[in-house]
């Protein structure tokens, strides 16, 4: 046995394919980034005095999602303030969900493992930054597009296994048609959270890695602006050897956010990790509370077609496919409808 176990989990957004913004009338899409600032309004440009309004579409796509991943739904959800300030968004806060999550407690099985989520919630997306020599400029045409978070237990334990629920992840999403899911274009971006911690000294336990007896759990690392696959797998390969490495010649790992460089095939430095508390998340006052009716629930999953992992299972077990040709099929949807 390993001394050293890896401990990952997955935080994965996805922008979803709406005709409109999250919160505002703007069109939502990704062709209407191209001109800077241009596929903006009042209300997702921060303006003050402006009111939100809550994207129907988008509450009942996230739900959907949910419940493709064995989920629970949650009958009273809200939306809270995310207070952080960063050049992208622009009114220094961002509207997002903490405490009542659209979905919960669900799971998706990875190669015969069930991998546990333990949410997803609903969001806006923010601007983004264009980094120049002299500078940066900000553009807020993808300020308000609506944005699901997964958040998954820290259960994931190889760099492959990590590839592989991103990957199949992005199929369901494809499946159900409310994402493309491009990670090259910012519509999915992945970030894992990454430790390593001593063998037989920590449990997983409510989507928690608690330490046992007097074992001082390791930091963390939160790996982010990876925009592939490939990438995701080899920045985690990478961070997991140079925190083992660290471990092994007695060296402080601090809990920190960090970058993957293409180029030199390593991760670098960005910034301290913050905590929940430095969000300081309370109910966002403009927007009312959610209440599900099992009506609505009832309705989007009668919608759900035959998705991936099922897929997959019947295509090995009804006809004789091998299990990689099987997925290389199943990865392509218009592909598996031919079987």
């Amino acid at each position: 046995m390993p001394k050293y176990i890896p401990v990952i989990g997955m935080e994965i957004h996805a922008e979803l394919k709406t005709k409109t913004k999250m919160f505002c009338a703007c069109p939502n899409g990704y062709e209407l980034m191209e001109k800077p600032n241009q596929n903006i309004c009042p209300i997702c440009a921060g303006q003050p005095g402006t009111l939100p309004a809550i994207n129907r579409q988008a509450v009942e796509w996230t739900i959907l999602t949910g419940l493709a991943l064995n989920m629970k739904i949650a009958k009273q959800s809200k939306f809270d303030r995310k207070n952080y300030f960063y050049p992208d968004l622009p009114k220094g806060y961002q509207i997002s969900q903490y405490d009542q999550p659209l979905t919960h407690n669900g799971r998706l099985n990875i190669n015969g493992k069930d991998v546990g989520i333990i949410r997803i919630h609903l969001e806006e997306d923010t601007g983004k930054l264009i980094h120049a020599p002299d500078g940066a400029l900000v553009d807020l045409s993808r300020a308000g597009t609506p944005l699901m978070e997964l958040v998954s237990e820290p259960s994931i334990e190889s760099a492959r296994e990590a590839k592989e629920f991103c990957q199949t992840y992005q199929q369901i999403l494809r499946y159900l048609e409310i994402s493309e899911a491009d990670m090259e274009k910012g519509q999915m971006r992945c970030e894992a959270n990454v430790s390593v911690q001593k063998a037989g000294k920590f449990v997983v336990k409510n989507g928690e890695v608690k330490p046992l007896l007097d074992y001082q759990l390791n930091p963390k690392v939160e790996l982010k602006n990876i925009n592939s696959f490939r990438a995701l797998e080899r920045a985690i390969e990478y961070e997991i050897k140079r925190q083992t490495e660290a471990l092994e010649s007695k060296e402080k790992l601090v809990q920190e956010t960090r970058g993957w460089d293409e180029g030199k095939q390593k991760t670098f430095t960005q910034r301290v990790k913050e905590t929940a508390a430095d969000y300081r998340y309370f109910p966002e006052p403009d927007l009312p509370p959610l209440d599900l009716a099992d009506d609505l629930i009832d309705g989007l999953k009668a919608t759900l077609p035959e998705l991936p992992p099922q897929k997959l299972k019947r295509f090995v077990s009804q006809y004789r496919f091998d299990l990689e040709d099987a997925k290389i099929i199943v990865s392509d949807k218009k592909l598996a409808a031919y079987a």
